[in-house]
């Protein structure tokens, strides 16, 4: 008995759950399943920082906007971890999506996708954004924040895009990424108070991490992809291997 069968098939109920949702839902859903994959989307994400940043502008409280700059901050933090260790988990774990397993009998919308169905990325997102609004709001919004993440969830369900298990890894991963931005937010902020960072050292360390990031993903697909594979992380952002060629004025060319 494999570690996926036990925690992603569910002795069976991962596959069962996601038929029962996507054959249940009647056509006349179908668009707000569409609806909220698109609300639940990456895309999103500039909308969001938009409208954090302009609650804390149009508050006259000084503790309400500092708070609200304090999620902004978490949120932004949150976001690139979650971006990065779901298209880590996407790359490595290679699950297949429902269209992949079950062919036809999948009802999908929108194109259809065959592979890195874990962790679902719509329900990473819908969690961090739950996640970043909480603080701000009180127990009827909390309730709609519940709600937005269920109902993101279940569109991807509806549209055939994921099982049951890739929106539960995406909400856990969501939720802990949210958590370590806490703690790292937290541990500089702690630091540089005592005077242990230097004001530029936290962005020369942001340099030296996009740096390692770039030449690791280089390494990384070289390694474990063929020439011009592509792979679909976000409807935005793509893993492709290809090798550019610079021409040079004495007539030669070298690759880079």
């Amino acid at each position: 008995m494999s570690w996926k069968f036990v925690l992603y098939d569910w002795a069976g109920l991962n596959l069962a759950l996601f038929q029962a949702i996507n054959a249940g839902t009647p056509a006349v859903l179908w668009p707000l399943a569409s609806l909220f994959s698109l609300i639940g989307s990456y895309w999103t994400a500039p909308l969001t920082v938009l409208g954090l940043w302009a609650w804390s502008k149009a508050s006259s409280d000084p503790a309400r906007v500092r708070l609200v700059r304090s999620r902004l901050l978490h949120f932004g933090v949150a976001f690139l971890l979650a971006l990065a260790a779901a298209s880590a988990l996407k790359w490595w774990l290679d699950f297949p999506r429902p269209h992949a397993v079950l062919g036809a009998a999948v009802h999908v919308i929108g194109a259809v996708e065959l592979h890195y169905s874990l962790p679902s990325g719509h329900a990473t997102y819908a969690a961090l954004v739950a996640a970043a609004l909480w603080p701000l709001l009180a127990w009827r919004g909390r309730g709609c924040l519940l709600m937005y993440a269920a109902l993101v969830g279940w569109s991807r369900m509806a549209a055939g895009m994921h099982f049951p298990g890739d929106v539960l890894a995406g909400w856990g991963l969501g939720l802990g990424c949210t958590v370590l931005s806490r703690w790292l937010i937290s541990f500089a902020t702690a630091a540089r108070a005592k005077g242990l960072l230097a004001p530029a050292l936290p962005w020369y360390g942001v340099a030296a991490a996009a740096v390692a990031a770039d030449q690791a993903a280089k390494l990384s697909i070289e390694r474990a992809f063929v020439y011009g594979k592509q792979v679909e992380i976000t409807p935005f952002f793509n893993l492709v291997h290809v090798l550019r060629v610079l021409i040079q004025l004495s007539g030669g060319s070298r690759r880079s």
